[in-house]
């Protein structure tokens, strides 16, 4: 029996939401209590299926938990039993979270040995690895691939900074080639490096833990080796897409909503695309973001007055994970937007269950939708969907909560995989939502 959402939209919501801890920034920090033997606590972790299900990869691997709260973990990688890597067990749970492949840099830095299948997560088109690998080759490792079994083995008997040139930005690739570099012998460089906040907050733990990292923020790290990590106490930021989820919501909604602690000079230029859309709202001294309940909102046209473009870009340009956020707030938008999803061919193919609540969009390929917004003048209705992924889950929960009628989301493990205890928090705000057995 699976769970799923049902939601009677409409309701107004009002109230005080706290966005949890940074999923991307969690499932590398995780990783990378695997540096060191000593003891590494971290805090304001999302208490979400993905993030409990790393750490139970990596207690497989003989890393040593103590949970102090739903949010709060102690890691100690003292006694790690890399046999366990090539058993069925280990193997079966690294296939079913992508976030296993980020143990391939820590690993292979610090015992110069990783093996990992190849690695699952949300369906929104291809991910390749090659990047992760190559710049494991320029530090000096070798890999081999089994293709029956779907298997990459990566060796190194001793990792040597050199120059690499990133072919792509990738922030999980960007964030593998630090942790492998951190212990290896001498300096280096890695250009066209992602700077995401998260990897911005990677840097900084590895740097409390010793190591020598610079440029952190900027795409050109400089990274000098050393022969020793030891623990640390990390806090994670609040994950800037539920604030961007959270920022979305109360505008399609008309709610009068408070995100508290938002921290908003982590979120780089998500705040001025909202304002793009037509939403108001306020950022206070303590970082808490109010918007207030806004009839309409009017999406705002180039200078030259052709139609709006949003797109997604590496940091600092706009996140790829809130562009589905930002298609369904324009659905209830007056005027028109053109949303460009580059980086992932899937991802837009969601579109199709709000064209069945009444949205008005033409995808016009697999990379982009042309939305026409209804100014409220025809409100979305409610019907049966499932979730294809985490994001897009979330923007159709957002969609059932404005729409006339009841709204039935099924396959909800996806949204668990990226929201904690999402249907509470918004019950707290006044949604009509419950989670049902089918």
């Amino acid at each position: 029996m699976s769970q799923a959402f049902k939601i009677n939209g409409g309701n107004k919501l009002n109230g005080v939401i706290v966005p949890q801890g940074a999923k991307n920034e969690a499932l590398q920090i995780i990783c990378a209590t695997l540096l060191s033997a000593e003891p590494i606590t971290i805090n304001n972790l999302p208490d979400i299926r993905d993030i409990r299900f790393l750490i139970s990869l990596l207690e497989e691997l003989g890393v040593k938990t103590e949970k102090h709260a739903p949010n709060s973990v102690t890691f100690q990688a003292d006694n790690i039993d890399l046999d366990k890597l090539h058993t069925e067990d280990y193997q079966h749970k690294a296939r079913q979270i992508r976030g296993s492949l980020t143990t391939l840099g820590p690993l292979l830095g610090r015992f110069n040995h990783a093996y990992i299948p190849r690695p699952g997560g949300d369906k929104i088109g291809r991910r390749r690895i090659d990047t992760h690998l190559l710049g494991f080759e320029k530090l000096g490792a070798t890999f081999e691939f089994d293709k029956e079994n779907n298997l990459f083995k990566i060796d190194s008997s001793r990792l040597k900074g050199t120059y690499i040139h990133m072919d792509e930005a990738s922030v999980t690739g960007t964030g593998n080639l630090i942790m492998a570099s951190v212990l290896a012998e001498g300096k280096t460089t890695i250009y066209n490096a992602a700077c995401e906040p998260y990897l911005q907050q990677l840097c900084k733990m590895l740097n409390s833990m010793g190591a020598n990292i610079k440029g952190i923020g900027s795409n050109l790290l400089e990274i000098e080796g050393v022969d020793k990590l030891h623990g640390c106490t990390h806090t994670c930021l609040p994950d800037m897409i539920e604030v961007g989820s959270f920022l979305g919501m109360a505008a399609l909604t008309q709610s009068d909503i408070v995100i508290k602690n938002a921290q908003p000079e982590a979120l780089g230029i998500i705040p001025d695309v909202f304002r793009r859309l037509g939403i108001q709202f306020d950022i206070n001294t303590q970082g808490d973001i109010h918007i207030p309940e806004q009839d309409i909102y009017e999406i705002t046209k180039f200078i030259d007055g052709s139609i709006l473009t949003i797109a997604d870009a590496p940091w600092p340009g706009f996140t790829p994970d809130l562009l589905s956020i930002i298609l369904v707030v324009a659905t209830q938008a007056k005027g028109s937007v053109l949303i460009h999803q580059k980086m992932f061919e899937s991802r837009l193919f969601f579109t199709d269950k709000l064209i069945d609540m009444g949205a008005q969009i033409i995808l016009c390929d697999p990379h982009r939708a042309v939305v026409i917004g209804l100014a409220r003048e025809a409100q979305l209705r409610g019907i049966k969907m499932s979730s294809p992924d985490i994001r897009a889950g979330i923007a159709l929960l957002m969609a059932a909560l404005s729409a006339n009628g009841q709204s039935v989301i099924s396959n909800i493990e996806q949204i668990d995989r990226g929201y904690q205890n999402i249907e509470q928090r918004l019950q707290a705000v006044g949604a009509d939502i419950e989670r049902i057995s089918i």
